[in-house]
């Protein structure tokens, strides 16, 4: 009998095992993939360094930074190289997002009068945000319904809707303001005012309103794989067991875990780390309301596909992060990374590494499109932006089929549904970017957290047999 099985080799199952190791725990943990962690991949390609998945880790949110230390690796951490601005495109022209912002939001005045991003009736709009009132009841709402509320149409159009909602690359007026943004929620309930909550506050010195100088975000040299790579170096070997899929979970505890090839295994306690459909049809037979709910749990189709040019192709300084696209722009692609600016060497000398994003809930069927179609669809959208002359001298398309977590209006109260269910089964514990958090340092938060549940409930009674 093992003491925990965990379903589910991506970054959340990972950080369970990680800390159930810690804490000295045995674990089996099993992976339908080849390979261990999730849309954690990266590829070194003739000098270039591509990341196929996300490329950094958000320092606001210190789990995944600490984790990094942890595993040793801290110390390779790099954060992002200046300047660092991040472009939105509109009538087909790049324009700088403002200085001082918040996620677009405007901390100071300066720069958002100046822009040409947004008309001047747009501004107007915005700024009157002010005096906007705050909404009464915590009734949930979409991001795009709760930005235009507070700022206007065009605010929803061209920020929230390919910044916040991008992100995700979900629906703007599906996803909720409450599961992805509550800060801005907390915001508005506090101070009535989004434009009041992130203005410096009164008396703050000119050194207290400088930037981080190690800005929002730091990554790893060969891509975040080398985090995957530490994890699974501190994890006993033997208990990943890679190109296994599990069918079903029953019992009432200890709990069998049936894999695919008829194997069974018996654990005290079980750890659902797979994605929410996933966990759907494990748990079918053994708790329907729990798998209806998580089959309620909407996810997105993306790709990412890298292109490299030598230096003097591309007529565009790159000097910035990238930009998003909003979807009026209709261009085919949700945004555009400059991962050679973002990061130093990722790509060789005299050389420069781009990456498009395409599909997500803007466009569902973009998966459906050859390798070649998709590089001519990114070609497009980016000749006329950054002025590309000639081929590129590589391209790799990475595609990621219902990838994304779609936590839409009412995922909070799905969740809970979902704790209730799993309230009823002591032993069983369910983790990922499905139910809480949706990025790196999220899921790895979550996945320790989990752990420490699963610590408590083993020694409850005497249950820990080690």
């Amino acid at each position: 009998m093992s003491e925990v099985v965990i379903v589910g080799g991506g970054i959340a199952g990972l950080a369970t095992a990680y800390e159930l190791k810690r804490r000295g725990i045995p674990f089996v943990l099993l992976e339908r993939g080849a390979r261990a962690g999730g849309v954690i991949l990266s590829e070194e390609v003739d000098g270039f360094v591509l990341d196929g998945g996300p490329d950094a880790l958000l320092i606001q949110k210190p789990d995944g930074i600490a984790l990094c230390h942890e595993l040793g690796i801290g110390d390779r951490l790099v954060p992002t190289k200046l300047p660092r601005l991040a472009y939105i495109q509109r009538g087909g022209r790049l324009h700088a997002l403002p200085a001082a912002s918040v996620l677009g939001i405007p901390t100071e005045w300066g720069p958002f009068i100046k822009t040409r991003l947004f008309s001047w009736p747009g501004k107007i709009r915005m700024g009157m945000e002010l005096f906007v009132p705050p909404r009464q009841d915590d009734r949930d709402e979409s991001i795009g319904a709760f930005m235009t509320r507070r700022f206007g149409r065009e605010a929803s159009t061209y920020l929230a809707e390919p910044l916040l909602a991008g992100i995700h690359a979900g629906d703007v007026d599906r996803l909720s303001i409450r599961a992805l943004f509550p800060r801005f929620v907390e915001a508005e309930r506090k101070h009535g005012s989004l434009l009041k909550a992130f203005r410096p506050k009164a008396g703050a010195s000119a050194e207290s309103r400088r930037p981080n100088p190690d800005g929002a975000f730091k990554s790893l040299p060969g891509g975040l794989s080398e985090l995957v790579r530490a994890l699974l170096k501190v994890l006993p070997a033997d208990a990943i067991q890679l190109n296994t899929t599990v069918t079903r979970v029953s019992g009432d505890g200890p709990y069998i875990v049936e894999r695919e090839d008829g194997a069974r295994l018996e654990a005290r306690a079980v750890v659902l780390a797979a994605p929410a459909y996933a966990t759907a049809a494990i748990t079918r037979d053994f708790d329907a309301e729990l798998s209806r709910v998580c089959g309620e749990i909407p996810y997105a189709s993306a790709a990412t596909i890298a292109l490299a040019f030598k230096r003097e192709q591309v007529a565009h300084p790159l000097n910035g992060s990238g930009f998003v696209v909003p979807r009026v722009e209709k261009t085919g692609i949700m945004a555009g990374s400059w991962l050679s600016s973002k990061w130093p060497h990722r790509a060789p000398e005299g050389s420069v590494l781009l990456r498009t994003f395409v599909g997500g809930a803007r466009d569902p069927r973009a998966l459906e499109q050859s390798d070649r179609e998709l590089v001519d669809v990114s070609m497009r959208a980016l000749a006329p932006l950054v002025g590309i002359t000639g081929p590129p001298l590589l391209t790799r398309v990475f595609r990621w089929n219902r990838a994304n977590a779609q936590h839409e209006v009412g995922h909070l109260d799905r969740l809970a549904a979902i704790d209730r269910a799993v309230a009823r089964h002591p032993g069983v514990f369910v983790t990922g970017s499905g139910f809480r958090g949706t990025g790196i340092p999220d899921c790895v938060a979550d996945g320790r957290n989990t752990a420490g549940r699963v610590d408590e409930y083993l020694r409850r009674d005497g249950n820990l047999r080690i």
